[in-house]
């Protein structure tokens, strides 16, 4: 199976990492481009490593980045997302897992981050474990569900959702239906909508994504 690796900076306390921070960039893309989002919140977690993998595959589509899984512009495209999610779901399990032994982190206190379609992956393969993460942020993604979803074994790790109204890439009412979703089946969930903004983090889309870090990491 595919080894991830990719950018990382440690923690800015200087000391042994105490938490993670996990970032899963979107299609086309590759780690260097998450990894800008660690100094945003080095603050709210000082003993945390920041990790954005490359995704496992080289992007079909562009000479260059990577991606998580293909993307079908035609046709059922849920559907295909969803296929893609549960195909590239054990390379990132697998990295996760490889990260807990050789650290000593827990789950616990790790966050599962992405964009895009590193939000589908954040979401679909974080609401899938047994044990809670600190919390699971999507920007821009969509909800596609686990294996199991909404039964008792399965952890309800506390969820942050923040996507543009105008994204014109990733429907917004993804994230909508995200949140209904999660909250008919009793997760907590933190959701904000940006106002004018397209298939991007706006300013206060990471504000309140921040705000979401503090509040779980403070519990």
């Amino acid at each position: 199976m595919t080894k991830l690796s990719g950018p990382m900076l440690p923690p800015a306390s200087g000391g042994a990492p105490r938490q993670a921070v996990v970032l899963l960039h979107g299609y086309g893309s590759d780690g260097n481009d998450l990894i800008g989002l660690a100094p945003h919140w080095q603050a709210s977690l000082p003993d945390a490593v920041f990790i954005s993998p490359n995704a496992p595959e080289p992007c079909r589509q562009f000479a260059f980045g990577f991606q998580w899984f293909d993307v079908s512009f035609d046709g059922d495209r849920l559907a295909r997302r969803q296929e893609g999610v549960v195909q590239a779901r054990p390379v990132l399990l697998e990295f996760l897992e490889d990260l807990w032994s050789q650290s000593g982190i827990a789950p616990e206190q790790t966050i599962l981050a992405g964009f895009s379609q590193g939000a589908m992956m954040a979401l679909h393969t974080g609401l899938s474990l047994e044990r809670p993460l600190m919390g699971i942020i999507a920007f821009s993604g969509a909800f596609l569900p686990p294996d199991g979803f909404g039964s008792a074994h399965l952890a309800k790790s506390p969820v942050c959702l923040v996507h543009g109204d105008m994204d014109e890439v990733v429907d917004p009412e993804h994230s909508a239906d995200a949140d209904t979703a999660l909250r008919l089946a009793g997760y907590d969930v933190s959701y904000h909508v940006s106002p004018g903004t397209g298939h991007g983090i706006a300013p206060d889309g990471l504000a309140f994504a921040t705000t979401f870090i503090e509040r779980v990491a403070n519990k």
